[in-house]
């Protein structure tokens, strides 16, 4: 593309004496007779002057006035030379290319503003030799370039002459910006060097890239380097021609296709298809059927007036289409009948759950109520507990008794605020929320509802998900709903929800004030059992494709699977390892070899190898210090030893067996209780400051915390320094305070059937710990005798017996100190 200054700010004249301007007679080389051995370099920003080339420029450096005036008053001649930087206000020697062009002033015009403007006509190139002062501008010794342009018109400076003009032509074409005099100009220009300067000095490129003609010295090298980037430009421009024109025609076209959508609407209505209007009109008459509130209705139609205002090529239609079908498809009124059978209803919820008998009763009450008042807000129930004990099950069977739909939501990992209250539909892909997007599925409007995994809601910079919930799952609330993107209240009282939690400690304090907790400790081993002649089994023959009679477990070997291949207080676990017993069998039947169809206890070992858990047994009462406990973990109960010892030294305590803080501080409150009654305890006190002792509970790998340990470590430490015998088959469970009182724990239950599978005959619970033993089903606590204390004597009482274990010499040298 030109430079369109040239044409426009050059001088006010008409076009013959532009033409005389661009093209003078004078524009020859000088001779180096007529140049000075000095010349004064005028920097020059934005453009490269070139032989021949008329060009107005502005100065207003002051070193640029002054030799501009000096120059205009002698030869009028200047170099002229293009600055590397155009940003650089004062431009120095190193600041400005070393070839530059000499050039004459034709004309000086000194502006009212001070600026001064002349017009110059460059002549010759040249480069710079030695600098010879910079102030009061830059003066410098210079060498002239020759052009070296053949002499003569042969057929190659002809043709690249014509294809110099060709393509300055198409730029013209190209470009309407610039003024048609340029065409005149081309064409009164018939010398291959001036066309390769003026046409280098107009061309719209960088000033690297014409500095770079400038000094390219072949003539016909510079002209053919010129004819590259003026296709480069002709293309550039081709291009920028075709955007603009298809971008045209793509409005055109849209208008095009709207006036033949409008066509199409007007025969669709004449042959009877359905169009736009048909589609809008069928949406009115599903409308008309609904069962809804005034308030829905009327926003319903508001909304379907809106859309019938719209053109149906509009972005917004399809938006507004969904939203209301979102309206129709929704059951607004449409709630399923329940089924009152409470019987049947306990035989649903007995045949697909063993055990749970707190949680069946609660959903009887339930119904019960229900079916006495006839409408009931739906309770918001909490199923707590650890993995694989089928909370979430549960919930497909409580909606299999009540004859309801049964939809599923998992909370896990749900951190946006969206999900739970939908977007607004002011943004690009909004969507309702997840709890009207189940409704939606679910087709009624009282369905079972799981909020599966509750306790893993996180929250970060798009809102907190467990706020959102709050309103969802409190019943003052819940009946006036407001989804974002719905923006109309919503009745969710009469949704049964039932959220399933491994852990409350990560559930919001007010999200869960909000629910009704019913905690799901696990399942004993008789329970296992049942749960894997019953369903398990069942479930592994039919999934691996076994007819019921090919093979069948003995009860030994399912028991063989649970205490030795799984530890867990659900059933998950084992139900994989039954599975893998079954495919076992599958594959030999498939192989058509030789297999036992009764699994025993040697058929498990040789499928599932061996035992990976080792069964904690009562070890006996032999030492000193060796006390069991009892502790619940996520697994269920387990019984745990609890080790001291003493050896000489200090009086330096060491706890080992990766202790938490909880269990740590029932240490050292065991050992200051010690201390305050050594006399009560019959405990000589300077074994504190000779001896040194150290409380381990295996195994040291598995990390242990709890505040279930207390009393078990007083009783270990009593006995290591009393040296008296723990009573056998005794195990413990209890907190204490330094005052010597016994707090109740939690897990009782759990504690329990460990203690009974591991053969303890007698166990020390605190006395507000009875309330829990009698929710225990009596079947478990067959042949165990129960303890029931108030305070740690007590506990020492009943744990420790008057025989003593061997003396060792440490206590001997104690009784030799004394008597020397």
């Amino acid at each position: 593309m030109f430079n369109e200054t040239f044409f426009s700010d050059l001088v006010q004249e008409d076009t013959e004496e532009l033409i005389q301007l661009i093209n003078p007679e004078d524009h020859s080389d000088l001779n180096s007779e007529d140049l000075p051995a000095e010349i004064g370099i005028l920097p020059i920003r934005n453009t490269v002057l070139f032989p021949g080339v008329v060009i107005p420029i502005t100065v207003g450096r002051k070193k640029s006035i002054r030799l501009v005036k000096k120059a205009y008053k002698g030869d009028r001649l200047i170099g002229v030379v293009a600055q590397k930087n155009i940003n650089t206000e004062d431009p120095g020697v190193e600041d400005i290319y070393s070839v530059g062009t000499v050039a004459k002033i034709i004309k000086m015009l000194v502006l009212p503003d001070g600026n001064t403007t002349i017009i110059i006509q460059g002549k010759n190139r040249f480069k710079i030799g030695h600098i010879l002062g910079e102030d009061p501008f830059i003066t410098a010794n210079f060498e002239l370039l020759d052009h070296s342009f053949p002499k003569r018109s042969t057929k190659e400076v002809k043709a690249l002459m014509q294809s110099l003009k060709d393509a300055a032509g198409k730029i013209l074409q190209l470009n309407p910006e610039i003024p048609q005099e340029a065409q005149m100009a081309l064409d009164n220009i018939h010398d291959l060097g001036f066309l390769t300067h003026f046409l280098s000095s107009n061309l719209n490129t960088e000033v690297g890239q014409k500095q770079k003609l400038l000094e390219t010295n072949k003539g016909l090298d510079r002209a053919t380097l010129l004819l590259e980037m003026m296709l480069k430009e002709v293309q550039l421009l081709e291009l920028k021609h075709d955007i603009q024109k298809k971008v045209h025609t793509d409005i055109d076209q849209q208008q095009r296709d709207y006036y033949l959508r409008q066509q199409i609407r007007v025969m669709q209505d004449e042959l009877g298809f359905d169009g736009p209007d048909q589609e809008i009109e069928v949406l009115r008459s599903k409308g008309d059927k609904m069962k809804w509130s005034e308030e829905v209705k009327k926003h319903f139609l508001k909304e379907l007036d809106k859309v019938s205002r719209m053109n149906p090529a509009a972005a917004e239609y399809p938006v507004a289409m969904n939203y209301i079908e979102l309206l129709l498809d929704l059951p607004w009124e449409n709630y399923s009948q329940d089924n009152f059978d409470l019987k049947r209803a306990r035989k649903v919820l007995d045949k697909d759950h063993f055990g749970m008998e707190k949680v069946k009763d609660r959903i009887l009450e339930y119904l019960a109520v229900l079916k006495l008042k006839g409408d009931l807000k739906g309770p918001i129930l909490c199923l707590y507990g650890p993995p694989g004990v089928g909370k979430t099950s549960l919930g497909r069977s409580i909606a299999k008794a009540l004859k309801r739909q049964y939809v599923r939501m998992s909370l896990g990992g749900v951190h946006d605020e969206a999900e739970i209250r939908g977007h607004r539909k002011t943004y690009i892909g909004a969507m309702p929320g997840k709890i009207i997007q189940n409704i939606k599925k679910a087709k009624s409007s009282n369905p079972v509802f799981i909020l599966d995994e509750i306790d893993k809601v996180s929250s970060d910079f798009r809102g907190d998900p467990s706020s959102a919930l709050l309103e969802v799952l409190d019943p003052e609330q819940n009946s006036t709903f407001m989804d974002n993107y719905l923006e109309l209240e919503y009745d969710l009282s009469k949704i049964l929800f039932i959220a399933t939690a491994n852990s409350l400690d990560t559930i919001h304090p007010a999200l869960r004030d909000r629910m009704e907790i019913i905690e799901i400790n696990g399942y004993t081993h008789e329970e296992k059992i049942e749960i894997a002649r019953k369903h398990l089994v069942p479930k592994q023959k039919e999934e691996h494709g076994l007819k019921p009679g090919d093979v069948t477990f003995h009860k030994k070997a399912l028991s063989n699977i649970i205490d030795g291949y799984t530890r867990e207080s659900g059933v998950r676990n084992l139900e994989r390892r039954i599975g893998s017993v079954v495919r076992n069998v599958a594959k030999s039947i498939a192989t058509e070899e030789e297999f036992s169809k009764t699994i025993t206890e040697k058929e498990v070992k040789d499928v599932l190898g061996a035992k990976i858990f080792d069964k904690e047994l009562y070890q006996g009462n032999d030492m000193a210090g060796v006390v069991t406990g009892l502790a619940w973990t996520q697994v269920g109960g387990e019984i745990l030893f609890i080790e001291s010892s003493l050896s000489k030294g200090k009086g330096k305590l060491v706890l080992s067996g990766q202790l938490g803080d909880v269990m740590k501080e029932s240490a050292m409150a065991a050992i200051s209780y010690l201390k305050a009654n050594a006399d009560k305890l019959d405990v000589d006190y300077r074994l504190f400051d000779t001896y040194d002792l150290h409380i381990h509970v295996p195994a040291g790998a598995v990390p242990k915390d709890g505040p279930s340990a207390g009393i078990t470590m007083l009783t270990s430490i009593a006995s290591i320094y009393t040296q008296r015998k723990v009573r056998g088959k005794l195990a413990m469970t209890g907190e204490i305070t330094l005052r010597g009182k016994v707090l109740p724990v939690g897990g009782i239950k759990e504690k329990i059937l460990a203690a009974r599978r591991a053969g303890v005959k007698d166990i020390i619970l605190s006395q507000r710990n009875q309330r829990d033993i009698e929710e225990i089903d009596t079947q478990y606590l067959k042949d165990i005798n129960i303890h029931y204390v108030d305070n740690v004597d007590e506990v020492i009482e009943l744990a420790l017996l008057s025989q003593k274990v061997k003396v060792p010499m440490s206590f001997e040298f104690v009784d030799q100190a004394e008597k020397s």
